[in-house]
């Protein structure tokens, strides 16, 4: 069986204030379809401020989101091709 390299790349792009940071992810697919997505952190006002911990929040978020519509729109195709309804896991 032959196989063949494919590569997705997903960018994320980060808003932030004192308090606030905001993700958003982006993956185009082959066929030129762009997914986006967004999260949010926020900063307690007790927490010691490092914005790099926010921009992981953030970005585990939009990700986590991201995925969901992955798999929404995956089922769809599933679903379209088969003249059935599929059943997304969800994990």
């Amino acid at each position: 069986m032959m196989q063949t390299a494919v590569g997705w790349h997903v960018e994320l792009e980060f808003l932030e204030d004192a308090e606030h940071t905001r993700a958003a992810a982006m993956v185009r697919l082959p066929d030129g379809t762009e997914v986006r997505a967004h999260g949010h952190a926020t900063r307690h006002h007790t927490d010691s401020n490092q914005p790099r911990v926010g921009e992981e929040i953030a970005a585990a978020r939009a990700l986590n989101e991201l995925a969901m519509q992955m798999l929404t729109k995956a089922h769809g195709e599933i679903d379209a091709a088969s003249g059935r309804t599929s059943h997304p896991i969800h994990v």
